[in-house]
């Protein structure tokens, strides 16, 4: 196969999974919000910043994507949940698989306790 054939199938394979995770996000690729209503950034007594409730959570609330792994890119593409969120050994979120196919892989993140407003969402990064 020639180069620009190999480019062609490379465009279209990206732009397919490019719209399938668009999708997914349920974003419109014009305008994206990178945090949920309930959550939102502030300073982190354990580091810098951190990802906090803005109102009382439920232990099983899915809280969105933290990571997106594209094989394509040879590794992962952190949005800004998975960017801000502490690690804590008393964690109160846990990483999970929301969706894996072809080696693409979005991680989404889970409440396993409840969480009050204004609390900080928390990682066990060592599980």
């Amino acid at each position: 196969m020639d180069k620009t054939l190999q480019f062609i199938f490379f465009f279209f394979i990206v732009r397919k999974r490019y719209i399938q995770i668009m999708a997914y996000l349920n974003m419109n690729r014009f305008y994206y919000k990178p945090l949920p209503d309930n959550l939102k950034i502030g300073s982190s007594k354990i580091d810098g910043h951190g990802i906090f409730a803005t109102i009382n959570l439920d232990k099983g609330l899915d809280l969105g994507c933290t990571h997106i792994k594209i094989p394509i890119v040879h590794g992962y593409i952190r949005t800004p949940l998975g960017g801000f969120i502490n690690h804590s050994e008393d964690n109160n979120c846990e990483l999970f698989i929301k969706e894996d196919w072809d080696d693409y892989i979005i991680f989404n993140i889970k409440t396993i306790k409840n969480i009050d407003q204004n609390n900080e969402i928390l990682l066990n990064y060592d599980l």
